[in-house]
Parts: C-alpha cells; sequence; structure tokens
C-alpha cells in the first residue's frame, strides 16, 4: 500500500502552514430531504469566492447519515465539490479534505474514494471508537497515513469525542505523512495538551495547527504557544481554522484571518484588547448557530439557517428529521443577527447569488 501514498504539493503545503479558512461543507436539500444539486454546487462556489484556502467534505456538517447505505450520499457529495474546485480552476492552492471515519476498513475505504475523487486530505475522525485503546487508533491513523495525508482531529466529548493522553498526541505527530491536527475539544486543557506534544515532536515543523474550538477562535488564533522542550524553546502557532463556523459569513472569516497574519507579523507590536472584544462576538454568534445550550442539538439547522438567509439553501431540512432547531434558537439567531452585522457577508452573498445560481455553460 506505501506505493499509492499521496502528499501535498509545495504549494498547499506553505499555504496550510501560514494558515487557511476551511470551512466544514453544508449538506443542501430539499423539502423532500433529497440532495439539492443546485444548492450543493452553489456552496462549493461561494467558499470559493469567499477566498477560502479549502473545503471539508463528508465532516459534521455535511451529516454523517451521508454513509447510510439506504441514502449512499458520500461518494456523490464529495464528487460535487471536487467539480466544481476543478470548474474554478484557481491560481492558488486549494485543499480538498475529506471526512473519513469509521473503523479502519470503512476509513481505508472512505480515504480511498476520496483519493480517486481528487481529494488532498483526510479529516480523520476518531469517534464512535469506544472500545479502541490508544495504541490501536495509531495503527488506524497509520493506515489511512498510507492512502493520503492524515489531517488529525482532537473532538469534544459532548458530541462524541473522547479524552486523548498527551503521549498519544506525541506518538500521533511522529506518524509520516500526518499533516496537520484539528484541535476542537472546547477545552484549554486539551488543546494544550496537542500544541505541546506536537512541540515536542521531531516532526513539529510538518505539521500545520488549526483550530475546531468554534468557542475560542479568535484568540486560539492570536496566540503563540511557547513549549521548553529536549530540543529547547520551541515556538508555534495554530495558524488556522477548520470549523462548522466558518461555513457561515465566510468571506468576513477569511478577512479576519488575513487580519490576524497581518498582526502576526508585526513583531513586538502589542495586541489591541479590541481583538478580545472581537472573540467575545464570534464566540457569542457562533453560540447562537450552534446551539451549545441545548448541547449542540440544533448546530446543523442553525448553520442552514444562516445560509437560508442569505439565499444560500433553499430550507433547513436534516437527513433526519428530528433534526431542527432548538427551541428559541431561531430567536438568538435574529439577535445575534441585529448585533453584530460587521461579522457578516450578506452584502458579498446578494452581489454574487445570481450569478453563482446561473447555469453553466
Amino acid at each position: 500500500m506505501h506505493n499509492i501514498q499521496a502528499s501535498l504539493t509545495q504549494e498547499q503545503k506553505a499555504a496550510l502552514h501560514e494558515g487557511l479558512v476551511i470551512p466544514a461543507h453544508p449538506l443542501a436539500l430539499n423539502e423532500r430531504r433529497e440532495l439539492d444539486e443546485v444548492y450543493q454546487r452553489l456552496l462549493t462556489k461561494y467558499y470559493i469566492a469567499s477566498g477560502a484556502g479549502g473545503i471539508a467534505v463528508g465532516v459534521h456538517s455535511t451529516q454523517f447519515e451521508i454513509r447510510d447505505p439506504n441514502i449512499n450520499l458520500f461518494e456523490r457529495v464529495l464528487r460535487l465539490a471536487a467539480e466544481e474546485t476543478e470548474r474554478a480552476n484557481l491560481n492558488r492552492p486549494f485543499i480538498k479534505v475529506a471526512g473519513i471515519c469509521g473503523d479502519s476498513e470503512q476509513a481505508a475505504e472512505e480515504a480511498l474514494i476520496s483519493k480517486t475523487l481528487g481529494y488532498d486530505a483526510a479529516l480523520l475522525s476518531m469517534g464512535s471508537l469506544e472500545g479502541w485503546s490508544e495504541q490501536e487508533l495509531l495503527r488506524r491513523t497509520e493506515r489511512i497515513a498510507e492512502i493520503m495525508p492524515v489531517i488529525g482531529f482532537y473532538l469534544q466529548p459532548s458530541v462524541g469525542g473522547r479524552i486523548f493522553s498527551f503521549g498519544f498526541w506525541q506518538a500521533f505527530a511522529e506518524i509520516d505523512n500526518v499533516v496537520a491536527i484539528k484541535m476542537a475539544p472546547f477545552n484549554r486543557y486539551q488543546t494544550l495538551d496537542v500544541v505541546r506534544a506536537v512541540c515536542c515532536s521531531s516532526r513539529r515543523d510538518e505539521i500545520a495547527l488549526y483550530t475546531g474550538n468554534d468557542d475560542n477562535i479568535l484568540i486560539d488564533l492570536l496566540t503563540t504557544y511557547r513549549f521548553e522542550t529536549e530540543d529547547g524553546t520551541i515556538e508555534k502557532q495554530i495558524v488556522g481554522g477548520l470549523l462548522g463556523h466558518f461555513a457561515v459569513w465566510t468571506q468576513k472569516a477569511v478577512q479576519l484571518l488575513e487580519e490576524v497574519k497581518r498582526i502576526r507579523k508585526q513583531e513586538g507590536s502589542s495586541l489591541s484588547p479590541e481583538w478580545l472584544t472581537r472573540n467575545v462576538e464570534i464566540t457569542d454568534a457562533n453560540a447562537a448557530i450552534f446551539d451549545p445550550a441545548h448541547q449542540f442539538a440544533g448546530c446543523i439547522p442553525g448553520i442552514h439557517e444562516v445560509l437560508r438567509r442569505q439565499g444560500l439553501m433553499r430550507g433547513i431540512w436534516c437527513l433526519n428529521p428530528e433534526e431542527k432547531l432548538s427551541e428559541g434558537q431561531k430567536g438568538e439567531i435574529d439577535r445575534v443577527y441585529r448585533q453584530y452585522p460587521h461579522l457578516q457577508d450578506d452584502d458579498f452573498v446578494k452581489r454574487h447569488l445570481d450569478e453563482w445560481l446561473a447555469p453553466q455553460s
């Protein structure tokens, strides 16, 4: 299997390490809860036009039910996003990330499908494998890394993740072809574990760190982490985000990351307290959309509701009919819409929507 291992291009590696906005791609359905291909393609066009540096498809926001044999949308949804990316004919690096989950056999099969469709990296979920030891999960990671570049994924326990040891992440970072780690434990201690483990790894310079902490996006991106290791003092930054939150108001997220990059380059400059306030604004907006008040039950419909208001989705339907906005969530989205107009890219969408919806010649 080693001879079929894929890797990122030098341009993609450089872009990944400089920092990218990578939205977690939603699933557009019609009122019969069937794939709405026009709007599925529209979303990909929107992310590309917004300046995103990649997309993650087949992840939580794309709904895990796409893998259900009766629904069977995994390959089709990945293919649509790949086709739109190719059609865009971009003259900049763009990274197509495939969400990969399941036991070793399922994960390997999904990775091979994704690689065949032209995906560049696998975001490897470690959810729903509760009985597996850390060693077994490391072996599974090695197997997928033999097929294509791997982005590790630390997911919060409240939505199906689990806690891993510092040693696990140190061993994970040593796996050849692991190119990044997305940290989404929604927990400062566990985020620190990953950053320190990577800093202590011999592959520290080959692994880009990405935030998935929707509750702390901006502070993650603005912080320089510094640790004493056997090789001396090592500094590392969380350079970008692979987030469900970046699936909405994406153009503004891209502008935000560019501002952060400018600040990173200004040596010795002090950070304005205004950034701390902006972090709280983003977290407040995220709370309305992601619904932590109800253990994230309305998270996917919340993303859909924002996209629906912008005209980027026809409705907020999910494959699971039980998945809908929680009580009071719509009112909360109304509130953050009123309160934070500067976080929204509605004007940008309005200017381009007809063009994105126009039939391809």
